[in-house]
């Protein structure tokens, strides 16, 4: 962000509510819309960065063409790369429980290609009377609070993530047959991306652990030991200390920094009816501490 740009969002006050101690705010006040003013969208950019999941209340002027063309104003607007968008839609992804399509496992997402989305735009179009929340994890204080040893190994490491991984193992409770058509679409095209562990965030120059259920294998270790490697690292991302817990409501959106969180969606809410809709943003190819890149290994 530009000094220009910096003074600008100086220049206008958020109602800013923290929601937990190192992760998440509410902002009130503020109806979405693709004419929101250019010193208001530089000020929720500022807050993204800093909060690294930003939520507004009852957004419910938002149909599926508002949500893309706000979506614009924070970026570049990207499909998702083998999960076709919803009908009518240009980048728009339908996520319905009724269909199986619960996020319930820790991830970032579409972490298998190399320059993942930067940011996901989620709204809340059905929400359950009970249950059916999503947690977001900070990686940036995940990665602070590693002991020193553990720090220093991990800014070594880097790990292949995939989309093709144990679907099973992720949605337990979903039948066979839909199991199977979802890892067909899913895995339409398989990708291979070889990330650092850490990375550099490119705004706030920050580091942040890069994990998630996309890694396949940590690079240079069998697979026991890439997996009990995972583990350790992974359960420092998600610490409770680390995280933030968002009650939806019909119309609510959220908005988080897909470059430090990751994120989980309970799945406790049965049969009760849950939709949400979301839009991402374009990124960049990570970089490691040393400067190196994320590069792509196969894609197929």
């Amino acid at each position: 962000m530009s000094n220009a740009a910096l003074a600008q969002s100086r220049a206008v006050e958020l109602d800013i509510h923290p929601v937990a101690g190192r992760i998440g705010a509410e902002i009130r006040g503020i109806t979405l819309s693709p004419t929101l003013d250019a010193a208001i969208l530089e000020a929720i950019q500022a807050a993204l960065v800093q909060y690294k999941v930003i939520f507004f209340r009852g957004q419910t002027q938002l149909d599926d063409q508002g949500q893309e063309a706000f979506a614009k104003l924070l970026g570049e607007p990207v499909a998702h790369p083998t999960v076709p968008v919803r009908e009518g839609t240009h980048y728009l992804l339908q996520l319905d429980g009724a269909e199986g399509q619960r996020a319930n496992s820790w991830h970032t997402d579409v972490t298998f290609v190399d320059a993942y989305p930067k940011a996901s735009i989620l709204r809340s179009v059905v929400a359950p009377e009970a249950g059916g929340d999503t947690v977001w994890a900070n990686t940036a204080t995940a990665y602070q609070d590693l002991p020193t040893p553990l720090r220093e190994l991990a800014d070594k490491l880097w790990a292949v993530h995939s989309n093709e991984y144990d679907y099973a193992a992720v949605r337990p409770h979903v039948s066979a047959e839909k199991l199977e058509q979802y890892r067909k679409v899913f895995t339409s095209t398989v990708y291979e991306t070889e990330h650092p562990v850490v990375r550099v965030h490119p705004v706030s120059g920050e580091r942040t652990l890069l994990l998630g259920h996309f890694v396949k294998r940590i690079k240079g270790f069998s697979q026991p030991d890439s997996a009990h490697l995972f583990t350790v690292l992974q359960s420092h991302v998600t610490r409770l200390e680390n995280t933030v817990r968002w009650r939806w409501q019909a119309g609510d959106v959220a908005i988080w920094d897909n470059r430090a969180t990751q994120h989980y969606a309970v799945d406790d809410y049965d049969t009760q009816p849950r939709i949400v809709r979301r839009v991402t943003l374009a990124g960049d190819v990570p970089v490691s501490i040393d400067g190196q890149r994320s590069q792509t290994l196969r894609k197929s």
